[in-house]
C-alpha cells in the first residue's frame, strides 16, 4: 500500500493511529491490510495536506464525508455553489454602477492588478448577468 501511494510506511501506522484511516481486517501473522479504497482515500489525504490542511481538519472532513451519502454530497456541493454564486451576483451588481463609469482606458488598467483567475470571474459574471464583456 505505502508504495502504491508513494508514501512511507510510517505515514500509514501514522494516519491509521490517528484515525483517519481503517484496516479491513488483518492477516494471520497480524498485519493490516487495507482495501482497494484506502489508496483512494491516502491519495485524497495527501491532496488535501498539499492544500495546507491540517491533519485534524482532514480527519473532520472525511469523517463527514463518511456520514453522508455521495448523492448528499452532491446536493450539498451544488447548494453551497449556488449560494456562492448568488453572493457574487449581488455583489458584482453592487459594483455595477463603479464599473459602467469606468473609462475603456481605467477598466484596462483595473484588470492588469487583478490574478487572471479573478478577471475570469469578474468576465464571466459579466456575461451571466447580460453585461456583456466586462474588457
Amino acid at each position: 500500500m505505502a508504495k502504491k501511494a508513494n508514501i512511507s510506511p510510517r505515514t500509514i501506522d501514522f494516519y491509521t493511529s490517528m484515525g483517519l484511516l481503517e484496516p479491513q481486517k488483518r492477516s494471520e501473522k497480524n498485519y493490516r491490510l487495507y482495501s482497494s479504497e484506502t489508496l483512494l482515500r491516502l491519495k485524497r489525504i495527501e491532496q488535501m495536506k498539499q492544500d495546507k490542511y491540517t491533519l485534524e481538519e482532514i480527519k473532520a472532513k472525511l469523517d463527514q464525508w463518511n456520514k453522508v451519502s455521495t448523492e448528499e454530497q452532491v446536493t450539498r456541493k451544488l447548494s453551497d455553489i449556488q449560494l456562492h454564486m448568488q453572493k457574487l451576483e449581488r455583489e458584482v451588481k453592487e459594483l455595477e454602477p463603479v464599473i459602467e463609469k469606468l473609462k475603456p482606458q481605467q477598466a484596462k488598467h483595473l484588470t492588469t492588478k487583478l490574478m487572471p483567475q479573478t478577471a475570469a470571474c469578474i468576465e464571466a459574471l459579466m456575461l451571466l448577468l447580460g453585461k456583456g464583456p466586462f474588457m
